[in-house]
């Protein structure tokens, strides 16, 4: 699978982390920076996730900032893109079975590297299951109209 991923430089050093771990696993990674811990805004870094993603260059993207919000919002900006904020893997399970979240955000500050890969093992390897759910998703796409 392709996954983009990019994070401010609060997030940088789980970015680096989970972008080695999914190379680890087999997946092909865009890094869409930040690449170093210098100063920079998330929004841009949330924003060039989101529209990898939407794009069709990747798969799926993984955005990560301090607290993991900022970025998520960025992300969630960009038409298409429907991105979480997960601390722990049931929420990244859920997010790809009942909302199709096709974007996973990660505060750095707020969650420990192998919480982090357990998360994400669990949100790549989720499907959407569409169902009951369908309907839910389809107005969520039609809220960006």
């Amino acid at each position: 699978m392709r996954v983009a991923i990019g994070a401010d430089h609060a997030g940088f050093r789980l970015k680096e982390h989970l972008g080695k771990k999914l190379l680890e696993w087999g997946h092909e990674v865009i890094d869409l920076g930040t690449s170093s811990a210098a100063s920079v805004d998330y929004p841009e870094y949330g924003a060039a996730v989101g529209r990898a993603v939407v794009a069709g260059q990747a798969e799926l993207g993984v955005a990560v900032c301090g607290s993991g919000v900022g970025i998520s919002i960025a992300a969630n900006k960009v038409h298409g893109v429907r991105a979480a904020l997960v601390n722990e893997p049931v929420t990244a399970r859920m997010s790809r079975e009942h909302n199709d979240a096709n974007v996973i955000c990660f505060g750095e500050r707020y969650i420990g590297v192998a919480l982090a890969e357990a998360a994400l093992e669990v949100f790549l390897a989720t499907s959407f299951a569409g169902g009951r759910h369908q309907g839910r998703v389809a107005k969520l796409s039609a809220l960006e109209e």
